[in-house]
């Protein structure tokens, strides 16, 4: 038990920290989302003259939006559950199914994160925006694909990393520790 929370604890507090500045970010990323939509209806509807890059930088910043912030809502247990059969089981029952089912999304997200990463290093990520594009010290360049493709293996990494401290703390409550565990929802709402 004290080599599982010596685990957790750790890892914890690495994610509480992250997962703070994910959450800021993804205020920012909707908050300039929702503007750049604003503007393109602006110029599209009023001035009859629509600009090529909101529509794709609302897109980038939904996607960088929706990997900061996954994996807060996953650690809160916001994800879809079905709890109908947890629910029928007992308690230890419903621990171990959870564990179950915490060990196969595991893999799941690691290969997602694996494949992720050979999709952003490979021909994927070296094709080019169609109208975004970032200073340069030689002007303008089109920016890679692979800045997007980064917003899922970033995503999937942090959900993988927050999937590893819900199987400690799953395994620890199996093991009779859940006193010893710390509330997710109460650390993450004082650290604010």
């Amino acid at each position: 038990m004290a080599i599982l929370l010596w685990l957790l604890k750790p890892l914890e507090v690495v994610l509480d920290i992250v997962l703070r500045f994910g959450r800021w970010i993804a205020i920012v990323a909707i908050g300039l989302m929702v503007c750049a939509i604003l503007l393109q209806v602006f110029f599209r509807y009023v001035l009859g003259n629509a600009l090529p890059w909101p529509e794709e930088a609302a897109i980038f910043l939904m996607l960088w939006m929706t990997a900061v912030i996954a994996p807060s809502a996953y650690r809160r247990g916001g994800f879809v559950a079905l709890e109908i059969l947890s629910s029928a089981l007992s308690k230890r029952g419903a621990a171990l199914l959870a564990l179950v089912l915490l060990l196969i999304s595991g893999v799941v997200l690691y290969i997602g994160a694996q494949m992720g990463l050979t999709e952003m290093n490979g021909l994927a990520g070296k094709f080019k925006s169609a109208s975004l594009k970032y200073p340069t010290a030689d002007g303008w360049a089109k920016m890679p694909n692979s800045w997007q493709i980064a917003s899922l293996v970033f995503g999937l990494w942090m959900l993988f990393l927050v999937n590893i401290e819900l199987i400690l703390r799953n395994i620890i409550t199996l093991a009779g520790g859940e006193d010893r565990l710390r509330s997710n929802l109460d650390a993450e709402l004082t650290a604010e």
